[in-house]
């Protein structure tokens, strides 16, 4: 599988933050944390959502949820808590979720015109 961000001392961190948890009210997301290893691989590479790789699940699904949770302001809180914990790579402003290039994990160049997750 592609190279991971979440350690699991940082899924502990955000798991409790992210809607669709067992105990929430509605729908349960099957796998949070691929999930957001899914968008991390986004923001980290550039690409397009078209590009994500297939052992992430489907591309669109996962598209949906990204913005279905940025409606809901679910990304500005996990990004904090993962700041707080050593993820200084990631950022999240009014363009949406980004990967700040040249910390401490190596990322591949983005593409001219892919450079956000959102």
């Amino acid at each position: 599988m592609a190279d991971r961000i979440l350690s699991d001392e940082l899924w502990a961190v955000v798991a409790p933050l992210l809607p669709g948890k067992e105990g929430d009210p509605g729908c349960h997301g099957r796998d949070n944390r691929l999930f957001l290893e899914a968008v991390f691989w986004i923001a980290r590479t550039g690409a397009p959502w078209r590009d994500l790789p297939p052992e992430f699940g489907k591309w669109y699904t996962t598209y949906t949820r990204y913005h279905r949770w940025e409606r809901k302001g679910v990304w500005p809180s996990v990004v904090e808590a993962l700041q707080r914990h050593g993820a200084a790579e990631l950022r999240y402003d009014a363009a949406g979720l980004s990967w700040t290039q040249g910390q401490s994990r190596a990322a591949p160049s983005r593409r001219s015109g892919h450079g956000k997750a959102a």
